[in-house]
């Protein structure tokens, strides 16, 4: 049987995602020339991966001979929890207070190839969660998804910016959804917010002064520039998020039970002190933390207790 945009929709939302779009394979020629103006303003920092594989980023047949279209998922994380804000306590970003998202969205991705390979034995695919060299964003404005935030995440109508994203190249054709307005307007929220101005223009976030990126992506010292900035965030930041009137406006709980929190909300800034690796990697084995690895999530604690 031939596969359908309804078929791939019904399938996808049975598994727990939320919003499914369809794009074709065009080269993403403005995207990318964005990309290498970002880099060359050295606003990536010290992730150079982002500089490496450029002409998959460009044209996905580089990944996937032959590809026809992109799939873009979209899965809601957000809960109705909210921070005790203990000073002793730091804060960890909503996308990582349950299970690695990535454990969660990679299953269910496995399933769904399967489902989709069981109707039609000719589809051939390539999936990716935030990983690899897809530019994941543009593709969900392509194919209908949301549209491009001034803070740099993925917007959407019906349930803010509170995503994960995924995206399937494969060798099928559908019918393609197209790019939805961009619904910013003149708001300027989440650039006034930032306690660092790391989004130094609309659309444009340096990620040197990134709380995001100073406490999970960084290897070296957080600079003392940032003093009293930091608002007690821990691990990651959602302040660009917090504020966003899309996201204000449309709360809506997730359907996925291991995007809860399980105890790493707002953890003690003492206990992260203390801890040894064989905590650390029992305390954080299916959480996204772990990325921070033990020196990271330590020096982050340092910070906040002494320039908080």
């Amino acid at each position: 049987m031939k596969l359908t945009n309804q078929i791939v929709i019904e399938k996808a939302k049975e598994l727990g995602f939320d919003l499914i779009g369809f794009a074709k394979t065009d080269l993403l020629q403005d995207e990318t020339e964005k990309l290498k103006e970002w880099l060359n303003k050295g606003f990536h920092a010290s992730m150079d991966y982002m500089e490496r594989n450029f002409e998959k980023r460009f044209d996905v047949n580089n990944i996937l001979p032959n590809a026809k279209s992109v799939i873009s998922l979209a899965m809601n994380y957000y809960t109705d929890h909210q921070y005790t804000n203990e000073k002793d306590f730091g804060k960890v970003s909503r996308y990582a207070w349950g299970k690695d998202y990535h454990l969660v969205i990679w299953e269910k991705l496995e399933i769904l190839e399967e489902q989709l390979k069981e109707i039609d034995p000719s589809f051939i695919c390539l999936t990716y969660v935030d990983t690899g060299p897809v530019m994941d964003k543009a593709w969900a404005v392509c194919s209908g998804i949301g549209w491009l935030g001034k803070h740099s995440n993925v917007i959407t109508r019906e349930m803010g910016s509170w995503i994960f994203l995924a995206t399937i190249i494969c060798n099928q054709e559908f019918n393609y959804d197209k790019p939805i307005e961009d619904f910013c307007g003149s708001c300027r929220a989440c650039l006034d917010a930032c306690p660092t101005k790391a989004i130094v223009d609309e659309y444009v976030v340096d990620a040197n002064r990134c709380i995001s990126f100073l406490t999970i992506e960084n290897k070296g010292e957080i600079s003392g520039e940032f003093k009293n900035q930091f608002d007690n965030w821990l691990f990651g930041c959602d302040i660009c998020q917090d504020v966003c009137p899309w996201n204000k406006k449309f709360p809506t709980q997730t359907r996925e039970r291991e995007f809860e929190p399980s105890g790493n909300k707002e953890i003690s800034l003492q206990e992260i002190i203390k801890m040894n690796t064989e905590n650390f990697k029992k305390r954080f084995e299916t959480s996204t933390i772990k990325r921070a690895k033990l020196s990271g999530i330590k020096r982050n604690a340092e910070f906040l207790i002494k320039n908080s």
